[in-house]
């Protein structure tokens, strides 16, 4: 079964035995063939029977024996990536299926940070709600680790937010990059300079935005020993832009909610671009293998969109 003697087969959907391909899924994801077997709650030998039909059936060797259990071959690796794909798409069926004929109902509940700003996230809520008319779509504003909890703790299916490490129950897909910056109000005497250094800084009265100030920021303003004197503090996004804009304090904001307040003058980015810290905002879900319908439909709608627009 030497790779150079493979040839196109044009046979091979008609004749394959799709159940192979699951085995084979399984004896890979279990690590070996007694693995799967036990696993599986089947004999040893019918596990090695079926991976020796799939190998006769593909032509090539897939797996090889190892001191740790199996290791996969080109062959078999590109043979694995092929049938994972397969097996989404089957888990997909019933709810491709549910939504084309119209049956669907329920609830997505989605829990993010506040001032999230992602045109592609909001046209993702609206052709779902033309697409699924029946399912009501809630939305709770919450503290980053609030979001998180919320999703362990099955409170809610989705989140929107921040992360700075990883859950293991948890699945994180990556939205976009959020940029934070320095502002100051127009009465403040630094409105139209930039800061080159932010120890400069750390005798500044600030506004700080309470358990809803990312790791990220926490951070940076300990490093440099901003923010010891607070004048103001808020938990949501809008009204710590209220604070800062009144003048009470300096703090940091991210770019996009900030943006109007900035076009209008009443805010001024004291931060040259090139300090402004960034990080990763997700759409999360629990990792579980199964989802109701309206959750999965909601999160495929959300990536379709967001890796058409990283492929434009």
């Amino acid at each position: 079964m030497a790779d150079s003697a493979i040839l196109p087969d044009k046979t091979f959907a008609s004749r394959v035995d799709w159940n192979l391909l699951r085995t084979f899924v399984d004896i890979v994801r279990a690590g070996g063939i007694g693995a799967a077997a036990r696993r599986l709650n089947k004999q040893q030998p019918s596990i090695s029977a079926a991976l020796k039909r799939l190998e006769d059936q593909v032509g090539v060797q897939l797996l090889k024996r190892s001191s740790t259990g199996v290791e996969m071959t080109a062959a078999g690796t590109a043979l694995l990536a092929l049938c994972e794909d397969m097996l989404e798409a089957a888990r997909m069926i019933p709810h491709q299926v549910a939504q084309a004929t119209r049956r669907i109902e329920g609830v997505v509940r989605i829990q993010l940070i506040s001032a999230i700003t992602s045109p592609e996230f909001d046209q993702s809520i609206a052709s779902f709600h033309r697409r699924n008319p029946n399912i009501h779509i809630e939305i709770r504003v919450s503290p980053w680790r609030a979001v998180l909890d919320a999703l362990e703790h099955g409170e809610a299916e989705i989140g929107v937010g921040y992360d700075s490490n990883v859950r293991s129950g948890l699945v994180y897909e990556p939205l976009f990059v959020e940029r934070q910056q320095l502002y100051c109000s127009r009465n403040h005497p630094l409105f139209g300079h930039r800061v080159a250094r932010l120890g400069e800084l750390k005798d500044e009265g600030f506004v700080l935005t309470g358990e809803d100030e990312l790791d990220t920021i926490t951070r940076l303003r300990r490093r440099y020993r901003l923010g010891t004197r607070v004048n103001g503090r808020a938990e949501e996004i809008n009204e710590t832009i209220r604070l800062i804009t009144l003048g009470v304090g300096i703090g940091f904001l991210p770019v996009l909610p900030a943006a109007d307040a900035v076009a209008k003058g009443l805010l001024w980015p004291l931060l040259h671009k090139d300090m402004e810290p960034s990080y990763d905002i997700f759409l999360l879900a629990r990792a579980e293998p199964s989802r109701d319908t309206a959750t999965q439909l909601f999160m495929d709608e959300v990536l379709r969109r967001h890796r058409a627009q990283a492929r434009a």
